[in-house]
């Protein structure tokens, strides 16, 4: 079961095989998402913080109906994606929950957003109105333009190694982003794999994955 927001993102991971719970879900309604499922063990991928606590508060109540619910703490959409992609039915459900958080471990996350007001970030001073990079929940680079924003972002967590870049585009992402992140990774990594998706989430031009 994965929390998520926008329907691009949806699709992708009901197509992994998840039931989707659109984003920030009280435990009253994720509590009977697990329950809807009819499953006697549910695994829970929150993407989101909030809807990690949310999550958490499950687990107690959906063992008192005799469910058991583990929550591997995703922090991203991408690392659900990396999550899902080494789930195995036929394995121990236990097993199958340590595999699925160190798949999901081992992807670096990042998203892009813009300020929406003048702030002091551990990457300096920013504006409203510019482009923040945030790299594992950490604003790591400061832009005016948004596609040299993610272009730059990409080259920074590439150069400390990677293999398989996923990128999910935002419900207001301008056209023409995904194109040049994409060409640009081709070029400038030629050896390194994309999978590009419309996400359609809020707030977020693009989310980057890195394994």
């Amino acid at each position: 079961m994965v929390v998520a927001a926008g329907a691009g993102i949806a699709e992708l991971l009901a197509a992994e095989g998840a039931v989707v719970v659109p984003g920030d879900p009280s435990t009253g309604e994720l509590l009977d998402a697990v329950r809807a499922t009819g499953a006697a063990r549910v695994v829970v991928l929150p993407n989101d913080p909030a809807a990690q606590a949310v999550a958490n508060q499950v687990v107690e109540e959906a063992h008192r109906l005799g469910v058991e619910v583990a929550v591997v703490p995703t922090r991203s959409p991408v690392q659900a994606l990396a999550a899902l992609a080494v789930r195995d039915p036929g394995r121990r459900f236990a097993d199958d929950v340590i595999a699925m958080a160190e798949a999901a471990g081992a992807c670096r996350y990042a998203e892009v957003c813009r300020a929406g007001r003048d702030a002091l970030t551990v990457a300096g001073p920013c504006h409203a109105g510019d482009v923040l990079a945030l790299v594992e929940g950490e604003v790591n680079l400061i832009g005016v333009d948004l596609v040299d924003t993610c272009v730059a972002l990409v080259d920074r967590m590439l150069g400390g190694g990677g293999e398989l870049v996923t990128l999910l585009v935002g419900a207001d992402a301008p056209d023409g982003l995904l194109d040049a992140v994409r060409t640009h990774i081709t070029a400038r990594w030629p050896f390194v794999e994309v999978q590009a998706y419309p996400g359609g989430q809020p707030h977020h031009p693009l989310l980057v994955g890195v394994e």
